[in-house]
């Protein structure tokens, strides 16, 4: 289809950064630098410096630096891992395929963990906290610290979708023993392929994961113990680096386009829109994605389409309500609601403010209609 407005428009931003960008992939080529060479520990450097840790550990994709936590953790059987079903299936699954057993926590009106619920969710078994960073916007950490102290669980930090995004002035990514980051091609900070990280204080754990993606080696050819193959490449790195120092135009042109939205769509009563970038004094939201939710949601989402506008949901199914998953004894109203309610609308840095009119403009005659 010829889409007026994409969901993400790959050739528009490769048309943009092909200039500066190609250059930079035909130098790490030209050097031959393709595993565990310096674009790579630079990428790490700078990464761990703009996400305010002390170390970052490049890694393969988001799913693996979770996995890699998982093994470090010594996660497995008779633990529990307290998470929420409004996720992609990647959060939870690296610490279920150890044996653990996920908990799972109702969300709240802004699609994260409600974590009134949280102090409900954690036992004496409860190894793992894992609240996610949803579209940009973070949990409330203060609960989730609060409940993690009560019992003795660490906090892994799904941030794999608000690089950049804070909570009381600190970064989403900082207030657990460490956090995910995926670079998948259209997150926040986007790879051309796949890509991720593990950021955190602990130098310890930091080396552990670096042996761990790299078969367990320590230096040329001894073993820390058995690992995997979870290794960011040079290529990758040497273009999310580049990437990287331009996050923060990327940012603010994000929050830019959210206002738009918000302007044009606050007054429709048979739409729930997010919370706008500067209603909200206690966080500093970087709109990963722009979702809307709608009891129309289906028709809304066909009109738009008809109009040359691609949108997404995710996810329409909700982890508890997938069979193969064991997790139907869960009871999640709030979680089940939204999957039938939720639209992601285009956001994107290459998006034009016309682009984002055009969008509410649909909206607003699907309703008015």
């Amino acid at each position: 289809m010829d889409w007026r407005v994409r969901f993400v428009d790959y050739p528009e931003q490769w048309r943009r950064q092909r200039p500066e960008l190609l250059p930079v992939i035909e130098d790490t080529i030209a050097r031959g630098d393709l595993m565990l060479r310096q674009q790579l520990r630079d990428f790490e450097e700078h990464l761990a410096r703009f996400g305010g840790t002390a170390r970052a550990v490049g890694v393969s994709n988001c799913t693996d630096g979770l996995r890699l936590l998982a093994h470090a953790l010594d996660i497995g059987p008779g633990d529990e891992v307290v998470s929420v079903a409004h996720t992609f299936v990647a959060t939870i699954s690296p610490f279920a395929l150890r044996g653990a057993t996920p908990v799972l926590v109702d969300i709240g009106d802004d699609h994260l963990m409600d974590t009134d619920r949280l102090l409900d969710a954690v036992t004496e078994r409860t190894r793992v906290i894992i609240p996610v960073h949803l579209n940009g916007r973070t949990v409330d950490m203060n609960a989730v610290r609060k409940a993690a102290d009560t019992c003795g669980a660490v906090i892994v930090e799904d941030a794999a979708q608000a690089l950049g995004a804070t909570f009381d002035g600190r970064t989403a990514g900082t207030f657990g023993l460490a956090s995910t980051y995926s670079f998948y091609p259209a997150k926040m900070l986007g790879a051309l392929g796949d890509a991720g990280a593990v950021l955190t204080d602990d130098d310890t754990l930091a080396d552990r994961l670096t042996a761990l993606r790299d078969h367990g080696r320590i230096g040329k050819s001894d073993l820390d113990g058995w690992g995997y193959n979870c290794r960011l490449d040079n290529l990758q790195a040497a273009i999310l680096d580049w990437r990287l120092a331009r996050l923060p135009e990327w940012i603010e042109r994000r929050r830019h386009l959210a206002r738009i939205y918000t302007k044009l769509l606050s007054d429709l009563p048979d739409l729930e829109i997010p919370v706008g970038p500067d209603a909200d004094p206690q966080r500093r939201d970087v709109f990963q994605n722009y979702v809307i939710t709608s009891d129309w949601r289906t028709p809304l989402a066909e009109h738009l389409r008809d109009d040359g506008v691609e949108t997404m949901v995710s996810w329409p199914v909700p982890l508890h309500r997938q069979p193969g998953l064991g997790l139907g004894h869960h009871r999640l109203p709030r979680t089940e609601e939204l999957c039938d309610r939720v639209l992601s609308l285009p956001m994107y840095p290459e998006l034009a403010d016309e682009q984002v009119e055009y969008v509410a403009a649909s909206i607003r005659r699907f309703f008015e209609r």
